[in-house]
């Protein structure tokens, strides 16, 4: 490197250091005494392999599903799995109010309904940390399930499909 180069790179890192900040996205500059440090921090993000794995490991699979669409990352660092069961709406969705509660699920809210051949129901759970929304419906022998986790509670509860 020249020398010119050298001393204005010096000088920058000096009046950022000076003020507290570094010029290097992800690089913290800490002053103190007559030394400085400078300290890479590293985010852990929710959707990291071993993050999806626990999550999907909370979603219970109904017994009579046909098809598994995900589970696809959504916002907040959570993950969403899609299902389509075998099934009256009614029967598919006690079946996996059961499943969850069984797998440590504490239910916040249960919300259900019901007609001539068709229905649905939400769950809103915790598991720990975790914050889940099972939704699911549908008519005559054919039952959609929308299931997403959360590492926590995320700002939009919402789980439905995008697009």
């Amino acid at each position: 490197m020249r020398p010119t180069v050298c001393i204005a790179a010096a000088a920058v890192a000096v009046v950022t250091a000076a003020c507290g900040g570094s010029p290097y996205v992800g690089f913290s500059t800490t002053t103190g005494g007559n030394h400085t440090n400078t300290v890479t921090t590293i985010v852990s993000q929710a959707t990291t392999a071993a993050a999806v794995a626990y999550l999907r490991s909370l979603i219970p699979t109904p017994a009579t599903t046909n098809r598994t669409d995900g589970p696809d990352p959504i916002h907040d660092g959570g993950i969403r799995s899609h299902f389509f069961v075998n099934g009256p709406p009614a029967d598919v969705m006690t079946a996996y109010k059961a499943a969850l509660l069984s797998m440590n699920w504490t239910l916040i809210v249960d919300s259900a309904g019901n007609g001539p051949g068709g229905g649905g129901a939400t769950y809103t759970a915790r598991n720990g940390n975790a914050f889940g929304v099972f939704t699911g419906g549908g008519f005559g022998s054919t039952t959609d399930i929308d299931a997403c986790a959360w590492p926590s509670a995320p700002a939009d509860k919402d789980c439905a499909r995008r697009g």
